[in-house]
């Protein structure tokens, strides 16, 4: 279920407080552990670490990005490729080729 329109996007003003006092451009990462903060076009130009469980994934936020959650462009979890012998096998034969 969407947040009401009535109260408008979810943004964590301290993370907005921190990022006025930087300079767009800057080169220092900002950290947060709110996943659900909406992106908005003041944040345009900042690197934001994004917490995804165990470490900070470092965000460049670009324009594209406006109206998206943080937590979008930081992955909780790490795909391990599928198949087991089989597929090992049928590297061998690409490689081989």
């Amino acid at each position: 279920m969407s947040r009401s329109l009535k109260k408008g996007p979810y943004v964590n003003e301290k993370l907005l407080k921190k990022l006025s006092k930087l300079r767009a451009g800057d080169k220092t990462i900002t950290k947060t552990w709110d996943r659900a903060c909406m992106i908005t076009p003041e944040m345009v130009g900042f690197k934001i670490g994004v917490y995804n469980g165990k470490e900070h994934i470092v965000v460049d936020v670009i324009e594209n990005m406006v109206g998206h959650r943080l937590g979008e462009f930081s992955p909780t979890r790490k795909f391990i490729k599928h198949g087991g012998r089989m597929a090992k096998e049928q590297a061998k034969e690409g490689a081989a080729v």
